[in-house]
């Protein structure tokens, strides 16, 4: 059955080169599961926990068309890209489609897992849907549309300026606009840098239907809301109109935990822009490391009406089980905004992202169990949740075999190349969680291997499975957390394994720690292969900050003695 789908998408269901002819040991997962298994804490009726999106989702942007609002966030070199969900009551969301699924439209051939889809725009000139966006070392910037934001999405359009995060603005007539379509973006500022992350906001009219630049760029903001104080790395531009005033809404300071939301505003859509009386007005910077439930790194925001006149903005955080240490990256959150003498706000300076939030004034809308997930593998299609490395094709074989198995050939590329590695996985949502799975593989050789990848980034992972010894089969970890080390991470804990067939394998995270245990196939009690295992080196902070883990069935082809 090569050719059945993963996340709903055709694999090119081919050897890597110069695979052909040789023996090939295939790996069968009978199941993954994921369960969280730290406490879960009541939450009161008529009120929400973040984050409404748990796990690496960041950069969230949505739009509302009628009763329903659509969210789109970033996916850097994973694939499919830029997940769509959709909501009625803004709390739970649903996965309908990704926008980047199919060959074709990007090449993520050789990036970095940082590299790739940053900060999608997602909006709608009253008959279609559009998302701008930037491809960084993949062709830059670029415009998608679609009628049915599930799909299909176009192929991109690409458009001849720099920098990154464009955003496209409708200057409607309804609102007293004249039709006009601006894009606002992130670019380098007017002339040479004043200092490292000076970067400015600029503005530029747009032609819809050629899909073309129109004009000369408009400097909007240089550097951020006061340049004296140097700020750095203004980004992530959205632009709103209300009662004759136009607003944007920019992010400040950086991804990590200085990142803040600051907002302006002019009569006219290319300005001059002057800062609120209030900025920022969103961050968690300079606030008590020891406050309760901490949040942090708020930022990169986008906000939306309701009709009973009330706003709420979506925005990216982490959730650090220390210091700015977090597996599960940047994810989005949900907070009123609230207007006061004509200017928005998220949070007063000092004040802590609440854990509790009453709802939106919405019916309530089908959401999805962030708390589990399982796949038996024994549909026509593997569930849309599963994301890959980069582009597919060429692939190594990753198919549905129709008897409730996946099969996973193991390929040349490891998880610590800039390749293709035979792996899919979904991420982790939680501070403490389990993923099983049962998994039959016999090695060919010394070093063929297959089982768990937790995936933070080419240089920060933990494969956890059987591997071949020559002679027999071991159950092995190995840790990568630096790119110095060996690209298939070095051995940390190693165990002969008795007998033949199938086993389960269980990676357990409690916030930066793991445990793992195995067991034959049908067996009562786990074996511990390894406990209080330090996996706080996976964290998104020694990454690149862009990326969450991600975790799921893995092989690859021996070398030989490692």
């Amino acid at each position: 059955m090569v050719g059945k789908q993963l996340a709903g998408l055709a694999l090119s269901a081919v050897l890597l080169a110069g695979c052909a002819g040789d023996a090939q040991p295939v790996a069968k997962f009978d199941y993954m599961e994921y369960r969280a298994t730290g406490e879960e804490r009541a939450t009161p009726d008529g009120q929400f926990r973040n984050p409404v999106l748990p796990g690496f989702h960041p950069d969230p942007s949505l739009v509302r068309v009628g009763e329903d609002f659509y969210l789109v966030t970033s996916t850097f070199a994973w694939f499919p890209g830029l997940p769509i969900f959709h909501s009625r009551d803004l709390v739970n969301w649903q996965l309908v489609g990704h926008a980047i699924d199919r060959e074709g439209q990007v090449d993520f051939t050789g990036l970095g897992i940082n590299r790739g889809l940053f900060a999608p725009a997602i909006t709608h000139d009253g008959e279609k849907f559009w998302i701008l966006n930037t491809c960084i070392e993949c062709g830059d910037n670029f415009a998608i549309t679609a009628e049915d934001p599930a799909g299909p999405w176009s192929d991109p359009a690409w458009l001849p300026f720099g920098g990154i995060d464009p955003s496209l603005f409708f200057d409607a007539e309804e609102s007293g606009g004249d039709g006009s379509a601006w894009i606002v973006y992130n670019d380098a500022p007017p002339g040479e840098p004043l200092y490292d992350g000076h970067r400015a906001l600029w503005l530029q009219r747009f032609d819809p239907e050629a899909k073309a630049l129109v004009g000369e760029p408009i400097l909007l903001v240089n550097g951020g809301v006061n340049l004296a104080e140097q700020p750095v790395w203004a980004e992530g531009p959205h632009i709103y109109k209300l009662d004759g005033w136009y607003y944007l809404l920019a992010a400040e300071g950086g991804t990590a935990d200085q990142h803040s939301q600051t907002i302006y505003r002019s009569r006219d859509v290319t300005g001059p822009y002057e800062p609120g009386p209030i900025n920022p007005i969103l961050t968690q910077r300079d606030m008590p490391a020891d406050r309760p439930d901490r949040v942090e790194a708020t930022g990169h925001a986008d906000i939306v009406q309701l009709d009973d006149g009330t706003w709420w903005g979506t925005f990216l955080a982490t959730r650090p089980f220390e210091g700015q240490s977090t597996l599960m990256g940047r994810e989005t959150f949900l907070l009123p905004v609230r207007w006061e003498n004509g200017w928005p706000l998220f949070l007063n300076a000092g004040e802590a992202v609440p854990p509790l939030v009453d709802r939106p004034n919405l019916p309530a809308s089908p959401g999805t169990d962030w708390r589990q997930f399982r796949d038996d593998f024994d549909g026509e299609e593997m569930l849309p949740d599963w994301i890959g490395l980069r582009t597919p094709g060429p692939w190594s074989v990753l198919e549905l075999n129709g008897a409730g198995e996946l099969e996973v050939m193991p390929g040349a590329d490891t998880a610590g190349s800039l390749g293709q590695p035979a792996f899919t996985g979904i991420r982790l949502r939680h501070h403490d969680a389990e993923v099983t799975t049962q998994l039959d593989f016999a090695p060919e050789g010394e070093g063929d291997f297959a089982g768990l990848l937790a995936f933070m980034d080419e240089a920060h992972f933990l494969a956890f499975g059987i591997e071949g010894t020559g002679a027999g089969r071991d159950i092995v970890a190995r840790l990568r957390s630096d790119a110095e080390q060996d690209d298939r991470g070095e051995v940390v804990a190693r165990t002969t394994l008795e007998g033949e067939g199938a086993v389960e394998l269980r990676l357990a995270i409690r916030s930066g720690v793991a445990e793992l245990a195995y067991r034959a196939a049908g067996s009562q009690g786990w074996l511990e292969l390894a406990l209080g295992m330090n996996v706080e080196p996976l964290a998104s902070v020694h990454a690149g900050l862009f990326t969450g883990v991600v975790i799921g069935p893995y092989a690859v082809r021996g070398e030989g003695p490692n």
